[in-house]
Protein backbone atom coordinates (compact mmCIF):
# COMPACT_ATOMS: atom_id res chain seq x y z
CA UNK A 1 0.00 0.00 0.00
CA UNK A 2 1.40 3.49 -1.05
CA UNK A 3 1.55 6.28 1.38
CA UNK A 4 -0.95 9.24 1.21
CA UNK A 5 0.30 12.29 1.69
CA UNK A 6 -2.79 15.12 2.18
CA UNK A 7 -2.76 18.34 1.91
CA UNK A 8 -5.48 19.74 4.59
CA UNK A 9 -6.62 22.27 7.12
CA UNK A 10 -8.85 24.05 4.07
CA UNK A 11 -10.71 23.76 5.98
CA UNK A 12 -9.74 21.27 8.64
CA UNK A 13 -13.65 19.99 8.65
CA UNK A 14 -13.49 18.66 5.41
CA UNK A 15 -10.13 17.35 6.05
CA UNK A 16 -11.38 15.33 9.00
CA UNK A 17 -13.84 13.75 6.23
CA UNK A 18 -11.30 12.83 3.94
CA UNK A 19 -9.19 11.04 6.60
CA UNK A 20 -12.73 9.10 7.51
CA UNK A 21 -13.32 8.12 3.70
CA UNK A 22 -9.51 7.01 2.99
CA UNK A 23 -9.51 4.66 5.92
CA UNK A 24 -13.24 3.15 5.35
CA UNK A 25 -12.53 2.61 1.42
CA UNK A 26 -9.66 0.80 2.60
CA UNK A 27 -11.35 -0.83 4.99
CA UNK A 28 -13.69 -1.96 2.20
CA UNK A 29 -11.14 -2.81 -0.22
CA UNK A 30 -9.13 -5.30 2.16
CA UNK A 31 -11.28 -5.93 5.09
CA UNK A 32 -9.91 -7.19 8.38
CA UNK A 33 -7.92 -4.68 10.34
CA UNK A 34 -6.62 -2.58 7.73
CA UNK A 35 -6.60 1.34 7.60
CA UNK A 36 -4.83 3.48 5.33
CA UNK A 37 -1.25 4.60 5.33
CA UNK A 38 -1.66 8.26 5.14
CA UNK A 39 0.45 11.57 6.02
CA UNK A 40 -1.61 14.73 6.72
CA UNK A 41 0.09 18.37 6.54
CA UNK A 42 -3.21 20.62 8.16
CA UNK A 43 -1.80 24.19 7.41
CA UNK A 44 -3.85 27.22 9.05
CA UNK A 45 -6.58 28.37 7.25
CA UNK A 46 -6.68 31.71 9.11
CA UNK A 47 -3.32 32.25 7.30
CA UNK A 48 -4.40 30.74 3.85
CA UNK A 49 -7.78 32.65 3.22
CA UNK A 50 -6.91 36.23 3.56
CA UNK A 51 -4.08 35.21 0.33
CA UNK A 52 -7.34 34.31 -1.09
CA UNK A 53 -9.13 37.15 -0.76
CA UNK A 54 -6.11 39.24 -1.14
CA UNK A 55 -5.03 37.56 -4.82
CA UNK A 56 -1.82 36.69 -2.98
CA UNK A 57 -1.99 33.54 -4.81
CA UNK A 58 1.85 33.01 -4.79
CA UNK A 59 2.43 33.51 -1.40
CA UNK A 60 -0.28 30.60 -0.76
CA UNK A 61 1.34 28.76 -3.33
CA UNK A 62 4.14 28.86 -1.25
CA UNK A 63 2.86 27.84 1.85
CA UNK A 64 1.59 24.41 0.38
CA UNK A 65 4.83 23.90 -1.03
CA UNK A 66 6.24 23.66 2.70
CA UNK A 67 3.34 21.41 3.57
CA UNK A 68 3.78 18.90 0.19
CA UNK A 69 8.00 19.19 0.54
CA UNK A 70 7.27 18.05 4.17
CA UNK A 71 5.26 15.22 3.21
CA UNK A 72 7.53 14.30 0.78
CA UNK A 73 10.48 13.96 3.19
CA UNK A 74 8.18 12.26 5.26
CA UNK A 75 7.00 9.19 2.66
CA UNK A 76 4.27 10.14 0.90
CA UNK A 77 3.94 8.22 -2.48
CA UNK A 78 1.24 10.79 -3.91
CA UNK A 79 0.13 13.82 -2.76
CA UNK A 80 -4.08 15.45 -2.77
CA UNK A 81 -4.84 19.07 -2.37
CA UNK A 82 -7.72 18.71 0.47
CA UNK A 83 -9.64 21.68 -1.27
CA UNK A 84 -10.99 22.43 -4.93
CA UNK A 85 -9.90 26.35 -4.47
CA UNK A 86 -6.12 25.65 -3.91
CA UNK A 87 -5.39 23.94 -6.60
CA UNK A 88 -5.03 27.13 -8.44
CA UNK A 89 -1.46 27.15 -7.33
CA UNK A 90 -0.70 23.36 -7.61
CA UNK A 91 1.87 24.17 -9.89
CA UNK A 92 3.59 26.22 -7.26
CA UNK A 93 2.80 24.08 -4.50
CA UNK A 94 4.47 21.44 -6.25
CA UNK A 95 7.45 23.29 -7.44
CA UNK A 96 10.53 21.04 -6.46
CA UNK A 97 8.36 18.19 -5.66
CA UNK A 98 8.86 14.49 -6.83
CA UNK A 99 5.43 13.22 -5.69
CA UNK A 100 2.65 12.91 -8.41
CA UNK A 101 -0.16 14.95 -7.37
CA UNK A 102 -3.88 13.47 -8.04
CA UNK A 103 -5.99 16.57 -9.52
CA UNK A 104 -9.78 16.72 -7.56
CA UNK A 105 -10.44 18.13 -11.28
CA UNK A 106 -9.49 15.46 -12.82
CA UNK A 107 -10.98 13.14 -10.64
CA UNK A 108 -13.97 14.84 -10.81
CA UNK A 109 -13.84 15.07 -14.97
CA UNK A 110 -13.41 11.27 -15.10
CA UNK A 111 -16.61 10.51 -12.50
CA UNK A 112 -18.87 12.86 -14.77
CA UNK A 113 -17.49 11.08 -17.80
CA UNK A 114 -17.87 8.09 -17.03
CA UNK A 115 -21.55 8.84 -15.81
CA UNK A 116 -22.12 9.47 -19.28
CA UNK A 117 -22.61 13.15 -19.15
CA UNK A 118 -20.94 15.82 -20.43
CA UNK A 119 -23.37 19.39 -18.71
CA UNK A 120 -22.94 20.31 -15.74
CA UNK A 121 -23.40 22.68 -12.76
CA UNK A 122 -20.73 23.84 -10.86
CA UNK A 123 -21.10 25.36 -7.02
CA UNK A 124 -17.97 26.23 -4.81
CA UNK A 125 -15.61 29.33 -3.44
CA UNK A 126 -16.22 32.74 -5.56
CA UNK A 127 -12.46 31.71 -6.83
CA UNK A 128 -13.73 28.35 -8.25
CA UNK A 129 -17.18 29.65 -9.52
CA UNK A 130 -15.59 32.73 -11.35
CA UNK A 131 -12.13 32.03 -12.29
CA UNK A 132 -11.17 29.90 -15.05
CA UNK A 133 -8.33 27.66 -13.55
CA UNK A 134 -11.24 25.23 -12.33
CA UNK A 135 -13.55 25.19 -15.27
CA UNK A 136 -10.88 25.58 -17.97
CA UNK A 137 -9.77 21.96 -16.92
CA UNK A 138 -12.97 20.58 -16.82
CA UNK A 139 -14.12 22.24 -20.24
CA UNK A 140 -10.15 22.09 -22.15
CA UNK A 141 -9.17 18.76 -20.63
CA UNK A 142 -11.80 16.53 -20.35
CA UNK A 143 -14.28 18.00 -23.21
CA UNK A 144 -17.13 19.01 -20.19
CA UNK A 145 -19.70 22.40 -20.43
CA UNK A 146 -19.82 23.84 -16.81
CA UNK A 147 -22.65 26.11 -15.92
CA UNK A 148 -22.48 28.08 -13.09
CA UNK A 149 -24.55 30.33 -10.62
CA UNK A 150 -25.55 34.03 -11.67
CA UNK A 151 -23.79 36.85 -9.55
CA UNK A 152 -26.08 36.88 -6.44
CA UNK A 153 -26.61 32.86 -6.58
CA UNK A 154 -22.71 32.94 -6.35
CA UNK A 155 -22.54 35.51 -3.81
CA UNK A 156 -24.49 33.41 -1.12
CA UNK A 157 -22.96 30.12 -2.14
CA UNK A 158 -19.54 31.73 -1.33
CA UNK A 159 -20.73 33.18 1.66
CA UNK A 160 -22.38 30.10 3.24
CA UNK A 161 -18.83 28.37 2.31
CA UNK A 162 -17.04 30.58 4.59
CA UNK A 163 -19.33 31.72 6.89
CA UNK A 164 -20.66 28.81 8.06
CA UNK A 165 -19.36 25.14 6.65
CA UNK A 166 -15.78 25.75 7.40
CA UNK A 167 -16.71 26.78 10.66
CA UNK A 168 -18.70 23.55 11.09
CA UNK A 169 -22.37 24.89 10.77
CA UNK A 170 -25.41 23.50 8.81
CA UNK A 171 -27.90 25.61 8.80
CA UNK A 172 -31.21 23.92 6.93
CA UNK A 173 -32.14 27.43 5.04
CA UNK A 174 -28.57 27.34 3.54
CA UNK A 175 -29.68 23.95 2.50
CA UNK A 176 -32.73 24.75 0.81
CA UNK A 177 -31.24 28.06 -0.64
CA UNK A 178 -27.82 25.68 -2.37
CA UNK A 179 -30.88 23.49 -3.35
CA UNK A 180 -32.49 26.46 -5.15
CA UNK A 181 -29.28 27.19 -6.90
CA UNK A 182 -28.98 23.72 -8.23
CA UNK A 183 -32.42 23.35 -9.54
CA UNK A 184 -32.26 26.62 -11.44
CA UNK A 185 -28.55 25.49 -12.76
CA UNK A 186 -30.45 22.03 -13.74
CA UNK A 187 -33.44 23.48 -15.60
CA UNK A 188 -30.87 25.35 -17.75
CA UNK A 189 -29.81 22.14 -18.72
CA UNK A 190 -27.17 21.02 -16.27
CA UNK A 191 -27.30 17.14 -16.27
CA UNK A 192 -25.54 16.64 -12.76
CA UNK A 193 -24.11 19.25 -10.45
CA UNK A 194 -20.37 19.41 -9.31
CA UNK A 195 -20.17 19.93 -5.22
CA UNK A 196 -17.18 21.99 -6.25
CA UNK A 197 -15.95 22.69 -2.52
CA UNK A 198 -14.79 20.27 0.03
CA UNK A 199 -17.12 21.40 2.13
CA UNK A 200 -20.51 21.06 0.44
CA UNK A 201 -20.91 17.76 1.14
CA UNK A 202 -22.06 18.51 4.79
CA UNK A 203 -25.23 20.59 3.36
CA UNK A 204 -26.12 18.63 0.33
CA UNK A 205 -26.52 14.65 -0.75
CA UNK A 206 -27.40 12.60 -3.32
CA UNK A 207 -30.75 11.89 -1.86
CA UNK A 208 -31.58 15.77 -2.21
CA UNK A 209 -31.29 16.17 -5.68
CA UNK A 210 -32.84 14.26 -8.87
CA UNK A 211 -29.59 13.83 -10.68
CA UNK A 212 -26.38 13.01 -10.44
CA UNK A 213 -24.35 14.93 -7.72
CA UNK A 214 -20.79 14.16 -7.83
CA UNK A 215 -19.24 14.95 -4.19
CA UNK A 216 -15.32 16.06 -5.35
CA UNK A 217 -14.34 15.35 -1.32
CA UNK A 218 -15.43 11.23 -1.90
CA UNK A 219 -14.32 11.03 -5.53
CA UNK A 220 -10.62 12.36 -4.43
CA UNK A 221 -10.84 9.93 -1.41
CA UNK A 222 -11.60 7.11 -3.54
CA UNK A 223 -9.60 8.21 -6.24
CA UNK A 224 -6.52 8.36 -3.88
CA UNK A 225 -7.05 4.77 -2.32
CA UNK A 226 -7.49 3.11 -5.85
CA UNK A 227 -3.77 5.12 -6.65
CA UNK A 228 -2.64 3.60 -3.54
CA UNK A 229 -3.84 -0.16 -3.43
CA UNK A 230 -3.13 0.03 -7.68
Amino acid sequence: MKTIGLIGGMSWESSAHYYRLLNEQVKARLGGLHSARCLLASVDFAEVEPLQRADRWEEAGALLNRAALGLERAGADLLLICANTMHKVADRALRGVNVPLLHIGDVTAEAVRAAGLRKVALLGTRYVMEQDFYRRRLEERHGLEVLVPGPADRAEVHRVIFEELVLGKVEPRSKARYLEVMGALVAQGAEGVVAGCTEIGMLVQQADLAVPLFDTTELHARAAVERALG
